[in-house]
């Protein structure tokens, strides 16, 4: 159980944030979660009916009525600070998340997650109360370089044709010479403020280099969170784009082992790396088209997929090295894939059962 007793969630009505704050209720933690709520109107394929934001935003308040909720947002220092004061730890979730977004507005996408986490640094480092941070940071700060290991083509996905990468990318993979697009830009910066924040012992901080994160409560779309945007549109029978071939391959985590990462550094945060690669690792790979498979296995319902051109940014593969997590944090994946995935239908169709 966690030792923890206050704990600030940024971010905290949508999918990653709103379990860490359900995870920290139920171990009797006192729990301040904060949002701006404005995820729906920065993703540009969303719609209400996949409005993360409020609908965490009011699971949170009718199931968890302890959570104190507060609409704020981590662009605002001076308030940050003031929210921050009396926690002994801090989930950083907050942020713009899709990469489609950061190319059409990269400025909010700088202030969100640049300058939005430089804040959180900074309160926590002026705070008496010490509190250590955990940071949703990503994959994507390797950018294109990821590109340039060998692949192999193989009947429904990529891999590496590197032994060296068998057991995936670790931390200590290169981050420069590459293009990022503006989102893996600004997420990579705040997650070198992080380090530095470290570093530097300012603050007891660990930036969470997330692959794939899936689980109940997430409405994906076409712009992040493809594993929740291809079940829902199944489901649903909605069409589905896939942009390049397919064969694309990503490690992928059941968003509950996640939560349980961010809390074995937060718990214990002292001596501990300030970077981790954090994923379903080699155990928990799927391609697309290998998961559009288990999703016909799973609801009998073929998926209607159409193909576009590769989008910028995209890696043909990227599986994350989990082996520093493992033994700094005593850490592990959990839950497999596919067990993973009967839990995220089985909430859905629960969802719909209480219509």
């Amino acid at each position: 159980m966690s030792q923890l007793e206050n704990v600030l969630i940024t971010g905290g009505a949508g999918f990653v944030g709103s379990h860490a704050a359900e995870y920290y209720a139920n171990q009797g933690a006192s729990v301040t979660a904060i949002d701006n709520l404005s995820r729906i109107n920065t993703l540009e394929t969303a719609d209400e009916s996949r409005n993360t934001s409020s609908y965490n935003w009011n699971y949170l308040r009718d199931t968890y009525p302890e959570i104190e909720l507060i609409e704020a947002d981590v662009r605002d220092a001076d308030r940050l600070s003031t929210i921050v004061e009396g926690h002994d730890a801090i989930v950083h979730t907050a942020g713009q998340v899709a990469v489609t977004t950061s190319l059409d507005k990269p400025h909010l996408d700088f202030t969100v997650n640049a300058e939005g986490t430089l804040n959180i640094l900074e309160a926590a480092r002026q705070a008496e109360s010490n509190p250590a941070v955990a940071f949703a940071s990503t994959n994507k700060v390797y950018g294109g370089n990821v590109n340039e290991i060998p692949i192999r083509e193989e009947e429904t996905r990529y891999w590496f044709d590197d032994p060296e990468y068998d057991s995936g990318i670790p931390e200590t993979y290169p981050i420069d010479g590459c293009e990022h697009t503006p989102y893996g830009v600004s997420k990579l910066a705040a997650d070198l403020y992080v380090q530095d924040y470290a570093a530097r012992n300012d603050v007891q901080a660990a930036a969470f280099r997330m692959s794939c994160i899936y689980g109940p409560r997430q409405f994906g779309n076409e712009d992040q969170g493809w594993v929740a945007h291809f079940a829902l549109s199944t489901l649903r029978e909605e069409p589905i784009t896939i942009f390049g071939d397919g064969k694309q391959v990503r490690d992928v985590l059941y968003v509950k082992d996640l939560i349980r990462a961010y809390d074995a550094f937060l718990s214990d945060p002292e001596g501990k790396p300030s970077v981790f690669n954090i994923g379903g690792g080699t155990d928990n790979t799927t391609s697309l088209l290998e998961f559009l498979d288990l999703l016909e296995t799973h609801t009998d319902t073929e998926p209607s997929v159409s193909f576009d051109d590769w989008r910028d940014g995209d890696q043909k593969v990227y599986v994350s090295d989990t082996e520093r997590a493992k033994e700094a944090l005593n850490w592990k994946p959990e839950v497999s894939f596919e067990s993973g995935i009967k839990k995220y239908l089985d909430w859905y169709s629960s969802l719909h059962s209480t219509e």
